[in-house]
């Protein structure tokens, strides 16, 4: 049976939650930005970073396969829902929960760019570099954390755990 581990507290995600949307709103006061949160992991942390956040904000989805139900990434990306609306002209930030192999986000920075976005901006609450396979740029991040597959918080092992308010590392 696999245990749990706290890695970040609730209290630390909403300091630092808090933190990245005083440093957006700093950077991109104008607005409308688009917050494009990617299906499924990104949900919570996207709804908290929007409410902290002063600059407008208008909110998309997209989603992206590329986990299955494993541990680790399969390295191959599907798009499983694409965006509702035209983001021309818009600054957007990709806002995911963990940056992992860096895969998905190099193939979603690339989709993007395409649709002619003022501009593109990685925003994760989670950075765990120790796994990139791909180089990616991520312009806000939370924390950077060590190669442990984690649980709560919006991520998931198999569907479970998304709803716990910490970070916690899944031990076998």
């Amino acid at each position: 049976m696999p245990s749990l581990r706290v890695l970040l507290s609730s209290q630390q995600i909403h300091a630092r939650v808090l933190e990245m949307a005083a440093a957006i709103d700093r950077d991109y006061s104008e607005g409308p930005v688009y917050l494009i949160g990617i299906l499924k992991g990104a949900c919570i942390f996207l709804a908290d970073l929007a409410r902290a956040m002063k600059t407008p904000v208008r909110i998309e989805f997209i989603g992206i396969a590329s986990y299955g139900r494993g541990k680790s990434s399969s390295g191959e990306v599907r798009l499983t829902k694409d965006l509702d609306v035209s983001i021309e002209g818009y600054d957007v930030f990709l806002v995911e929960d963990i940056v992992d192999s860096g895969i998905t986000l190099t193939y979603l920075a690339h989709l993007m760019a395409q649709r002619k976005p003022k501009s593109v901006r990685i925003a994760t609450l989670l950075d765990r570099p120790g796994r990139r396979q791909r180089p990616v740029e991520v312009h806000y991040v939370g924390f950077k954390i060590p190669d442990a597959f984690v649980v709560g918080y919006g991520l998931d092992y198999s569907e479970d755990y998304r709803n716990l308010k910490d970070v916690c590392v899944l031990e076998e």
